[in-house]
């Protein structure tokens, strides 16, 4: 809890970001503070550790019947689908009553309803087993005497990806949906700010014909995109990414947990992600950090995009914020 003793990370969390930020400058990157990245938010917001709540105060760490779960009320929706999530009513949601209620569940329940409904949740375990699947494509051929980067994701681990790789001499074009403009816009400005300083930045109406055309000549010319969406969007707004794997692009998706494997469907954030990735304190059970799957694996896509553009070959990075915290 905030007013009890501090408990230090798990080592290997530091050590893998310092690695990680070796890496990231050995490819061509500014120098970095990897640790510090995991904690950039929570400074700027003036905000610290709570424990077996997460520090932005969204999500609860809490006992199942077989093992700790973290329910994560994130969004509206989230709060919403709550009721349909445990099988009781709770108006308004009252957390020692969702402790309650929860204590009686198994962790597979719960990890099954909250993929139907579209809600993030954490369970130790059900995070894949690698932090990436990288798949090569075909040879690519330099667009532009600057690299082209096409960033379609939001909230903290595309954006801070997207991020790195212009501090590493990319340009970098943001692009939003008309629709559902970046997430982040409505929490801290100068967090926004900081992520996305830099960048280049459109709108896209994608429930137009015009809209999605831009969006194929933004992705068709880029040599990167980096996107955090499940793999259905893009089909949905006609997007084929094998092809353009195979026609030297480098893509480079952030999911919750991979755009394969049994929780492929799942919504994840950076907390809840975590837990699935077994990152976290226990006896007592508490988060490590401020939403730590994020900023590790933003940092984690960077790396991996850059080796994969000094390959010369188009590549399909299937990074999951589950699968990073694991690793």
């Amino acid at each position: 809890p905030a007013d009890g003793l501090s408990r230090p990370a798990p080592a290997a969390l530091v050590d893998g970001m310092w690695r990680l930020v070796d890496r990231y400058e050995a490819l061509g990157g500014d120098p970095t503070d990897g640790p510090a990245l995991l904690g950039e938010r929570a400074a700027l917001a003036g905000m610290g550790r709570r424990g077996a709540t997460s520090v932005g105060g969204h999500a609860r760490l809490m006992a199942a019947r077989d093992g700790p779960v973290c329910v994560n009320l994130a969004r509206p929706d989230d709060l919403a689908a709550l009721p349909a999530l445990l099988g009781e009513d709770v108006d308004p949601p009252c957390w020692p009553t969702v402790e309650q209620i929860v204590r009686r569940c198994l962790s597979a329940e719960l990890v099954e309803r909250a993929d139907l409904l579209g809600m993030p949740l954490g369970a130790p375990g059900t995070g894949p087993g690698r932090p990436a699947a990288v798949t090569a494509g075909g040879s690519s051929t330099r667009r532009y005497d600057q690299i082209l980067v096409v960033e379609l994701g939001s909230l903290w681990a595309a954006p801070l990806c997207g991020d790195l790789l212009r501090r590493a001499g990319c340009r970098v074009v943001k692009v939003e949906s008309h629709a559902r403009p970046d997430g982040a816009r409505r929490g801290l400005a100068a967090f926004f700010d900081l992520l996305n300083v830099g960048k280049e930045s459109i709108v896209v109406d994608m429930t137009t014909g015009a809209g999605r055309d831009a969006l194929h000549r933004l992705v068709s010319s880029a040599d990167v995109v980096v996107e955090a969406s499940r793999p259905r969007v893009m089909r949905q707004w006609g997007v084929d990414v094998d092809v353009l794997v195979e026609s030297g692009t480098v893509w480079t998706s952030i999911t919750g947990y991979g755009r394969t494997g049994p929780r492929s469907s799942g919504v994840a954030f950076g907390d809840d992600a975590a837990i699935s990735g077994g990152l976290f304190l226990e006896d007592p059970l508490g988060f490590v950090a401020d939403a730590v799957a994020d900023p590790a694996t933003g940092l984690l896509a960077a790396v991996l995009t850059l080796a994969a553009l000094k390959s010369g070959r188009g590549h399909l990075l299937d990074v999951s914020l589950a699968g990073t915290a694991r690793w």
